[in-house]
């Protein structure tokens, strides 16, 4: 059974239009609403596909109690922790090429109290129902007020307990938590890149920034690089894979749905990797933030093996001018150092 944990979670709102035109009345061609945030849309995917899966979901107010109302109608799992605040609301504007433009709310804080309610609960959930948790997936953005290393302790607890954590975020909080352990982090390539303060420009680069994060204290690395595919760095091995090329719709839940098909194939390997992208692939070609299900993936044309390291990237990624104040994690004391966000109570004693 893989478990997730969203701290943000989010009612998504998608608006087709057949041109994003600034300043201008533009119809919709089409609207549609999800539930969302991105270990919501994990326990989706696995849901869709018939493997073990339970969300925890903090919520709050309307908007938290309609998201709340989506999970169950949908037949999802979950444990939902009702919190102080309003769940937030994100509208993402997709044109008929693939070009997603998303707007997303910040969230509601989180007290200490309440993120130490919601630990509780993932512990709880992950030794209940009589199946065992394999997997903690730990993913999306923080809400406003909660410290940058809180996926950093919640690994370290976790991991106590004997659960696998997959950590899926970025900025800080990645930064935090690859001092934590993880056994698996899926950074995309920016978040690779910032990661790093490297740029990255060809599938060589990748793979040494993957490393670096290995080296900060990840277990195991999957980036997901969009239309360039994906790479996987274990102590197995490392691998490339892509999937064929596709008619976008949305790329959102697109890494979501990646990274649900990577633990619902076991987690590691190069047949893991390959059901990955064929999971990632299938999404990006359905509207909003639908999950795909067996019917929407075609999983016997994605293969995945050793990378070129010359092979160059179509999107490189390239470090900004003016780099931000705080070093990267892979270059920086460690998490000895303290969160970032040092006036927020510390939550997790």
């Amino acid at each position: 059974m893989i478990l997730t944990l969203t701290l943000n979670p989010s009612l998504d709102r998608t608006i087709e239009v057949a041109a994003l035109r600034r300043g201008e009345v533009i119809r919709a061609a089409a609207a549609r609403l999800d539930p969302g945030g991105k270990g919501v849309n994990v326990s989706r995917a696995l849901l869709a596909n018939g493997v073990a899966a339970r969300a925890v979901v903090p919520f709050g107010g309307d908007e938290g109690r309609q998201l709340v109302g989506l999970l169950a109608a949908e037949g999802l799992d979950m444990v939902t922790v009702p919190v102080t605040g309003r769940t937030r609301s994100n509208v993402t504007l997709a044109e008929p090429d693939g070009t997603v433009t998303k707007i997303n709310e910040p969230g509601t804080a989180l007290s200490p109290a309440e993120l130490d309610t919601i630990a509780e609960a993932v512990l709880a959930a992950a030794h209940t129902g009589g199946q065992g948790a394999d997997w903690v997936v730990a993913s999306g953005s923080l809400p406003p007020e909660v410290p940058a290393d809180v996926y950093a302790r919640l690994c370290r607890r976790f991991a106590e307990a004997g659960i696998e954590v997959a950590v899926d975020t970025s900025g800080p909080a990645l930064s935090y938590a690859l001092g934590a352990g993880p056994a698996l982090v899926k950074p995309n390539l920016e978040e690779l890149g910032q990661a790093t303060g490297r740029p990255i420009a060809c599938l060589g680069d990748v793979v040494e920034a993957a490393r670096a994060l290995r080296a900060a204290g990840a277990r195991a690395v999957l980036a997901s690089l969009g239309a360039d595919g994906a790479v996987l760095v274990e102590d197995g091995g490392v691998w490339y894979g892509r999937a064929p090329a596709i008619e976008p719709r949305s790329s959102v839940g697109a890494g979501d749905a990646m990274l649900a098909g990577f633990l619902a194939a076991g987690g590691h390997g190069p047949e893991a990797l390959a059901r990955a992208l064929a999971w990632g692939a299938a999404a990006a070609g359905l509207p909003g933030s639908r999950m795909p299900g067996p019917a929407d993936i075609d999983a016997a044309v994605t293969t995945a093996g050793p990378p070129d390291p010359a092979c160059p990237l179509a999107v490189p990624f390239v470090p900004p001018a003016d780099p931000p104040a705080d070093p990267p994690a892979v270059l920086s004391p460690g998490p000895s150092a303290g969160p970032s966000t040092t006036n927020a109570p510390a939550p997790l004693p």
